[in-house]
């Protein structure tokens, strides 16, 4: 195990609002998993929250205008603050992030990679990916998945429905109703087959959680990607990666 920085000397450039909930709670995620004895031994943040960037599902769905341009506008600016590390606490933006990845002048911690090896480690037998409509069009967990020797089960195109549904009810703070939806949608998946719910789609920790669903049995993509990033900046062995 490499020895731990006291302090962390990169810092980590974050581009939020997509959601803003879900950037809060990346925060928080942060805050709670630094290993800091004191305020000066947590990690230097930037953070950029942009919730005018158009939405990602309906950019490749083909019903809204393209978010790329203001995601790389907003990830450039980051760099140029003065960030050594980038992460987009919103998985279905990396589908157009991946577009211009190799282009950027400072590493990006990828949420889809992260959550896959995260899944790999909690679920080595597979896990149900819960994510946008978006995300599940675009095909980029599978194909993460597939490089990396995983696999993942989808729900039906009925429960996608009502997963997307609940995602938008996490995103207009009515969260009661976001976790009643959640947990119908889970047990029904359980009842199927019995394995760990992947929440690729950053409102839906949110929403797992306020459903009172046992932790255990979740592959957090917020968490996911929040212990990566902790991984790189505390130069930590990512264990099982």
């Amino acid at each position: 195990m490499t020895e731990l920085l006291s302090k962390p000397e990169k810092k980590l450039g974050i581009l939020g609002g997509m959601g803003p909930a879900a950037a809060a709670e990346f925060l928080r995620l942060l805050a709670a998993g630094a290993p800091a004895q004191n305020d000066a031994g947590h990690p230097y943040l930037l953070m950029l929250s942009d919730p005018g960037i158009p939405d990602r599902t309906d950019g490749i769905l083909g019903a809204g205008p393209d978010p790329l341009p203001a995601m790389r506008r907003d990830l450039l600016r980051l760099a140029e603050w003065g960030a050594d590390l980038l992460a987009v606490p919103c998985n279905t933006a990396h589908h157009f992030i991946d577009r211009f990845r190799a282009d950027l002048p400072i590493p990006l911690v990828h949420i889809v990679e992260a959550t896959v090896d995260a899944a790999r480690r909690r679920s080595p037998q597979g896990a149900w990916l819960l994510s946008t409509s978006g995300t599940r069009a675009c095909g980029i967990y599978p194909a993460c998945a597939e490089r990396k020797g995983y696999r993942f089960l989808h729900p039906s195109e009925r429960q996608q429905e009502r997963v997307q549904r609940c995602l938008r009810l996490v995103k207009a703070g009515e969260m009661a109703e976001a976790a009643g939806l959640m947990r119908e949608v889970v047990e029904e998946l359980w009842s199927e087959k019995d394995l760990a719910i992947a929440t690729a789609c950053t409102e839906l920790p949110l929403a797992y959680a306020a459903a009172g669903l046992p932790e255990e049995r979740e592959v957090s993509s917020l968490r996911a990607l929040c212990d990566a990033c902790l991984d790189v900046l505390y130069e930590r062995d990512d264990e099982g990666a």
